[in-house]
């Protein structure tokens, strides 16, 4: 019998199935990252308890408790702490929360996708329930999960702004970023994109007056770091294994090539699509030389150590089944060939790619910083190919969801079977 994606009900048990399996997952203390349940214990509660207790002294010392995250969000689960909840309430209101993220993506496709069936829409975005990032940080409180909420509101108003041209979704786009930079620093960046776009499209006035509402607006945060000196984004951070310092870095080479692997896998079950494959294999043959000189240039400079941790999943399954980095090169080079169809004709997929790399200026590069980020910007604003056509073949749904759950058939291996 066909699976009708067309009925109602349908949506509502596949969200009901999902949603229990996250409230499952809470009560059993799922931990599919690993490095989220000690961040909570370890990072989080005493900083949440500082700030339920003394709210002035914890906030001019921030940089002492060793985050590099914004305090921001910490000091709203530092209010629910002082008004007596306890920790697990608290986690429990984050949890839900953070399932807004998947309304929101849900607006943006169907804002984007308009001549597709909403409930196909539906499904596709609850895929994120299975994003073991996603699991992850709902089920213990992290700031990234709500910067990536509130980047993803902003991303709805742009596509308002793309489809009704009224500047009102312009400031409400910027607004959004403006709250998911202050969440989490790393979104900050992609103001570049969007002005790169409003340039073109808005008036010198209109524009003057975005810049100088930017400005403003970061006022507070440079105030806060270099004026009362709590530089928590420069300190040295202790890794996701003992002895381990998250320092920074600007080895491009590293950065291109594992994020360029980690993209690549998350956008292996929309590549399989036959069409937008052929596509990629027929366009690239000109431009492999192109593509090898400049993976050899990278090749040279690449110097990721396996003893950083992290370094995206192909890195790793490189390193503990081959002993070296030969099958992760392998995987880097068809990354790139993958990016290069992306970005060669389109400056703003080029720019989102750039945005995504000098987002991260630590040593480390963890899987977790792209996921589900990388099917949302792929969805949303990267540019894609007309043949791309995933939502045209229902059975395309289905593919995503055995991609997510091989995904953590694969995390619960490596967690409790392997030390990779």
């Amino acid at each position: 019998m066909k699976y009708d994606f067309s009925k109602t009900y349908n949506v509502i048990i596949i969200f009901l199935t999902l949603y229990i399996t996250l409230i499952v997952g809470f009560f059993f203390d799922e931990n599919l990252n690993l490095g989220a349940k000690p961040d909570w214990y370890t990072g989080d509660i005493p900083v949440l308890e500082a700030f339920s207790t003394d709210f002035k002294k914890t906030f001019l010392n921030y940089d002492i408790y060793g985050h590099r995250h914004s305090p921001i969000y910490l000091i709203f689960l530092g209010f629910l702490k002082s008004i007596g909840l306890n920790f697990d309430l608290i986690r429990f209101i984050h949890l839900n929360i953070s399932i807004l993220l998947i309304y929101f993506f849900y607006k943006c496709l169907s804002l984007k996708f308009n001549y597709i069936d909403k409930n196909i829409l539906l499904i596709f975005s609850f895929s994120i329930f299975l994003s073991p990032t996603f699991r992850s940080l709902a089920i213990w409180p992290d700031t990234r999960i709500i910067g990536l909420l509130f980047f993803t509101i902003s991303i709805l108003e742009f596509l308002k702004y793309l489809k009704y041209k009224k500047n009102i979704y312009i400031w409400k786009n910027t607004i959004f970023l403006i709250l998911s930079s202050y969440i989490s620093p790393n979104f900050s960046l992609f103001i570049i994109f969007f002005l790169y776009h409003y340039i073109k499209e808005i008036n010198f006035k209109d524009l003057f007056f975005l810049y100088f509402f930017c400005l403003i607006s970061s006022l507070p945060v440079f105030y806060y770091i270099f004026i009362l000196d709590v530089n928590f984004l420069m300190v040295n951070t202790p890794g996701e294994v003992p002895g381990e310092n998250v320092s920074l870095s600007f080895n491009i080479s590293d950065k291109i090539l594992i994020i360029s692997s980690i993209i690549l896998f998350h956008l292996i079950p929309f590549i399989l699509n036959k069409d937008f494959l052929y596509k990629i294999i027929k366009d690239q043959k000109k431009d492999l030389l192109i593509v090898s000189i400049i993976f050899i240039f990278l090749l040279y400079f690449f110097n990721y150590q396996i003893s950083y941790t992290g370094g995206g999943i192909f890195f790793q399954i490189s390193n503990f089944i081959f002993k070296n980095n030969i099958f992760f090169y392998f995987i880097s080079l068809i990354s790139l060939i993958l990016l290069f169809f992306l970005v060669k004709n389109d400056l703003r997929n080029f720019l989102i790619f750039l945005l995504l790399i000098f987002s991260n200026i630590q040593n480390t590069i963890y899987h977790k910083y792209y996921d589900p980020l990388i099917m949302i910007l792929f969805f949303t604003i990267i540019t894609i190919p007309n043949s791309f056509g995933f939502f045209n073949k229902k059975n395309n749904i289905f593919v995503i969801y055995i991609f997510y759950i091989l995904y953590i058939f694969f995390r619960v291996v490596k967690n409790n079977f392997f030390n990779v």
